[in-house]
């Protein structure tokens, strides 16, 4: 298999009763220093990541950075990002603290680490930060004003965005990178909050999945359908939902098990497919009043002008007779499997000026 050469694994063991550890400057993933992104759980010594681009910031004065991690299955890969420049860290499936920086100038730094991969790669705890004896914790990063979140699949997800040899990796951990897709892209463009609700192969009625998003979208934790999330902790200005694709993949391979659990031997007709995702945006517009809802759809083949779904998408916010619900539909690329780091600039630079025309925030 080959991996992204620029992908560095920096890690120290710690071990009870077997090293002496120097004192250091231990900050609890409670911390209010900490600045958390995402829809993350709480645990009585850790944290709980679940989602694509979930993230925790900390600003410090110091010469040294550890974080301490446990992965649920060492499937998961972390962006770790210092003053700018970008590693990547791969966690394992042990409690372990990982050296992320030494040698640094006693000054002031910004550190963040930031979700690559998806939940379906399993649960990462996050049980909090250590740097070197007699540094400081800063003031916690300001607050962002605005808030975007996103609902999608795998394009939205970042499935296979790094896998440059063609595709035929694109379903392994490493070649996933939220952090380099349209919605992240976007997000860091407008400084906005950022919240991620995707999972590759999820549809609005039918996915290669077990659930659709409408089955999802509340959830606090993904893998537990009584884990609700509280959605006054969380008001964006603008949702962006990027859906269709694979129930337009599935509606043409009635033979597969995925559309057979939902529709036995009969293809649902244009109305049950319009109403179903009619129904999500009220679901939403129920979450979120006044909320910009932005209804997109693409790179991939179900933006093609042959087929319906992007009138499906139109004819579903047509009915909610809500002007703050509107559609925009990406170009199709026209290439092999899933969008490119270059596809997703392309797909971000096409929603930032779409964002920036429409919307005053």
């Amino acid at each position: 298999m080959t991996r992204p050469l620029y992908i560095i694994i920096l890690w120290l063991v710690t071990l009870s009763g077997c090293v002496q550890v120097d004192a250091q400057k231990i900050v609890s993933f409670k911390d209010d220093n900490i600045r958390y992104m995402g829809r993350i759980a709480y645990q009585n010594d850790a944290a709980q990541l679940f989602w694509s681009g979930t993230s925790m910031q900390i600003n410090f004065k110091g010469t040294e950075a550890k974080v301490s991690l446990k992965d649920e299955r060492g499937d998961n890969f972390f962006n770790v990002i210092i003053d700018g420049k970008i590693v990547v860290l791969h966690p394992d499936a042990e409690k372990r603290t990982y050296t992320l920086a030494t040698g640094l100038s006693n000054g002031p730094h910004s550190l963040s680490i930031f979700k690559r991969t998806e939940w379906a790669d399993g649960t990462t705890l996050f049980f909090g930060f250590e740097f070197n004896t007699g540094a400081e914790i800063l003031a916690p990063p300001a607050v962002k004003k605005r808030k975007i979140e996103f609902y999608g699949d795998s394009i939205t997800s970042g499935y296979g965005i790094e896998d440059f040899d063609g595709g035929n990796n694109s379903y392994l951990p490493p070649y996933k990178n939220n952090y380099l897709t349209y919605a992240a892209l976007t997000a860091r463009h407008f400084d906005a909050q950022f919240s991620c609700i995707s999972k590759s192969g999820i549809g609005i009625t039918v996915g290669y999945t077990p659930v659709t998003m409408p089955e999802l979208y509340n959830r606090l934790n993904p893998n537990d359908p009584n884990s609700l999330w509280d959605f006054s902790k969380f008001k964006p200005d603008v949702v962006v939902i990027n859906l269709f694709q694979n129930d337009a993949s599935l509606m043409r391979q009635s033979e597969r098990p995925e559309f057979k659990a939902r529709f036995g031997d009969t293809p649902p007709n244009d109305e049950f497919i319009i109403q179903a995702y009619h129904k999500f945006l009220l679901t939403l517009r129920s979450k979120y009043p006044g909320t910009r809802i932005i209804c997109v759809l693409g790179s991939m083949d179900a933006v093609k002008d042959a087929l319906p779904w992007k009138g499906y998408v139109e004819k579903a916010v047509a009915r909610t007779n809500d002007k703050l619900i509107t559609t925009h539909f990406f170009a199709y690329k026209n290439t092999q499997g899933h969008p490119s780091v270059e596809e997703n600039k392309v797909m971000a630079d096409d929603l930032i000026a779409y964002i920036d025309s429409h919307i005053k925030w």
